[in-house]
């Protein structure tokens, strides 16, 4: 399917690694010039040379905190000198702790507040001014499951209650400019935290990762966490004209794993 975005300029938080890295490497190879931003430097470089290896738009590095407003001004100045005006903004930045309360420090909540919730909320508002000048934008915001699902042992997937919030509210506002709105809820995703995650508990058990791994499996519908593409792969979709319909929505990823109607 031709999504119809070459020549495009994409800005990808959190782009060195799994979903973030997948959704660069889609629209890169649907001819979207891409920004993959991150803080591991020299990570961001070696993904960065890695899909600008593969035919495709180019794909350059900016290194930066993704949970500052400064840091957040600065990388979209710099991918607006080197790529052009910003089309398209992937919030994917961030990953906050599993914690019951009382595991969940002040601290925590605090880091995982101004990284998931207000990185996405200032790229957002970053990004939007050149999108309604130009009539023409997508925003798309890589949320998490814990936000419909709420789990005494993840405290703070209420963030990504707040974020359906904020999607639903910036769709509304944004689409008489002909910006479109939306976000992905992930479940489970087979991604390099997914592993760490599987390691720790192999550690913490005694249990080998692999029977860890198919324990985990059990609870899922199709036997399986998602793979990484099948996240990348309705992003892309949502950034094009095919889905420009698509505004507010929330769409769940997971395997039919959430049970309710």
């Amino acid at each position: 399917m031709d999504l119809g975005l070459e020549g495009k300029v994409a800005f990808v938080t959190g782009g060195s690694l799994g979903i973030g890295k997948a959704t660069a490497a889609e629209l890169a190879g649907n001819g979207v010039n891409v920004a993959i931003v991150a803080r591991d430097a020299n990570r961001l470089a070696r993904v960065a040379d890695e899909l600008s290896s593969n035919d495709g738009g180019k794909v350059i590095p900016i290194a930066g905190d993704m949970s500052r407003l400064d840091e957040i001004e600065r990388c979209f100045a710099e991918a607006k000198s080197k790529l052009g005006t910003v089309d398209i903004l992937i919030n994917n930045a961030g990953s906050s702790p599993a914690g019951r309360l009382q595991d969940v420090a002040d601290e925590d909540w605090v880091k995982s507040f101004n990284l998931k919730f207000m990185g996405y909320v200032r790229c957002a508002r970053t990004a939007l001014p050149d999108m309604r000048a130009q009539k023409w934008g997508r925003i798309i915001n890589v949320t998490g499951m814990g936000g419909e699902m709420p789990s005494a042992g993840y405290m703070l997937g209420a963030y990504n209650a707040g974020l359906a919030h904020f999607t639903s509210a910036l769709a509304q506002d944004a689409a008489k400019d002909n910006v479109i709105v939306s976000a992905i809820s992930p479940g489970a995703v087979d991604t390099p935290r997914w592993q760490t995650m599987l390691q720790q508990t192999a550690k913490a058990t005694g249990k080998t990762v692999d029977q860890v791994s198919a324990e985990r499996s059990t609870g899922f519908s199709l036997g399986r966490p998602a793979k990484v593409l099948e996240i990348a792969g309705l992003a892309a979709y949502l950034c094009s004209e095919q889905a420009a319909y698509i505004a507010g929505a929330q769409i769940s990823v997971n395997g039919a794993t959430t049970k309710g109607v």
